[in-house]
């Protein structure tokens, strides 16, 4: 069933895309992202996700098809381009190609500036966006001195700073550990519950199944699939021909499952709901004290 169409976002018509090498980006790309919607594009490397990225934020125009936003083509003069870049923000997988002001405040603000507001909504703007990302204690540090993981929030503030409606992040977890992810998805969690959509995409089959409402899955420059998130154990098939697995959990709950030890449904999306699903062991039954 598709979606009306006031609550569809982002709207790519059968996208098409070559680059100047003539290798195709795009092939007739169709996606829909509802509003508020919390999504994950999966698929292999070449598979077309950064293309589609830049497509959604104006950095790349088709060479075919429509790209719509809230129902409008998009606009790719310089006035639509800006209005376009206000409302879709960008998160490149690497933070050293998006941060290039001498200061973390400086780099956070050059957006804001750019759309022409005075100083001290600049400033509010900047403070917030800082603030929303845990960094409000280092505005003027220099951005040289930042470590990988302070740079990838330092680019989610300066986007933040937009104040966009949507919020694109090229493969967000890569090259931060364990801690550092869970701090970005909790600033992702906290942003989705405000109201932000937000579409990610990724490698991680196990991550996308916990987080996302919707997955997408991209190969040879086409969305080959869509659904909802919990529908994923059904999807083997669309999983492989993009050359990906199904999230661990999945076959993980399906044998426990065939040996009576957790009920065959609902479908667990995490190993944590997967062990809330055992039964738990019978405690241990105190032996009475007796005195001689």
């Amino acid at each position: 069933m598709s979606a009306p169409p006031n609550d569809i976002l982002l709207q790519f018509d059968r996208v098409a895309y070559r680059y100047p090498d003539g290798n195709a980006g795009l092939d007739g790309c169709s996606l829909d992202i509802l509003r508020g919607s919390r999504n994950a594009l999966l698929g292999a490397n070449g598979s077309g996700k950064t293309t589609l990225f830049q497509h959604a934020n104006g950095l790349l125009r088709p060479s075919g098809g429509t790209v719509r936003y809230a129902g409008q083509a998009v606009d790719y003069g310089r006035p639509g381009l800006r209005e376009l870049r206000s409302r879709v923000g960008l998160v490149f997988q690497n933070p050293d190609r998006q941060l290039f002001s001498a200061s973390v405040a400086e780099d956070v603000s050059f957006g804001p500036l750019n759309l022409g507001l005075d100083d001290d909504t600049v400033r509010r703007r900047v403070a917030a966006a800082l603030a929303a990302v845990g960094l409000a204690d280092i505005g003027e540090r220099a951005v040289h001195h930042l470590s990988f993981g302070q740079k990838k929030r330092v680019c989610i503030a300066g986007v933040l700073a937009m104040q966009p409606e949507l919020l694109l992040l090229d493969e967000p977890k890569a090259g931060l550990d364990p801690a550092m992810q869970a701090d970005l998805l909790a600033i992702l969690d906290d942003l989705h519950g405000q109201g932000m959509s937000i579409l990610l995409s990724t490698h991680d089959v196990d991550f996308a199944y916990r987080w996302a409402e919707h997955i997408h899955i991209m190969a040879a420059g086409r969305c080959v699939a869509s659904f909802p998130a919990g529908e994923l154990p059904h999807r083997a098939a669309e999983l492989a021909a993009a050359g990906l697995p199904l999230p661990a959990v999945i076959p993980l709950h399906a044998r426990l499952a065939a040996q009576g030890l957790v009920p065959a449904t609902p479908f667990p999306r995490s190993t944590d709901a997967l062990l809330a699903m055992l039964p738990k062991a019978p405690q241990p039954k105190e032996t009475p004290c007796t005195i001689a």
